[in-house]
């Protein structure tokens, strides 16, 4: 699995949620107990993760619904 995006923005997760289910796209959200448990004050960033095979297509979709900017970059080796 690779991250795809981070946030604590509720309402774009369940934007990029609702796009990847639409589409087919596998994903899993990490990150939503620690969320709660933190007060849900929003400090801690859920991320949304999907299959490595699905990262270009994930990828594209987001960019393509104006979510782009919020996509993890790549990291560097």
């Amino acid at each position: 699995m690779k991250e795809l995006i981070r946030s604590n923005d509720p309402v774009l997760l369940s934007f990029v949620s609702a796009l990847l289910k639409e589409s087919g796209i596998e994903f899993i959200v990490l990150d939503t107990n620690m969320s709660v448990m933190e007060g849900s004050i929003g400090i801690l960033p859920q991320r949304i993760l999907v299959r490595e095979g699905s990262v270009d297509k994930a990828r594209v979709l987001l960019t393509e619904a104006g979510v782009g900017d919020d996509l993890e970059r790549e990291k560097k080796s």
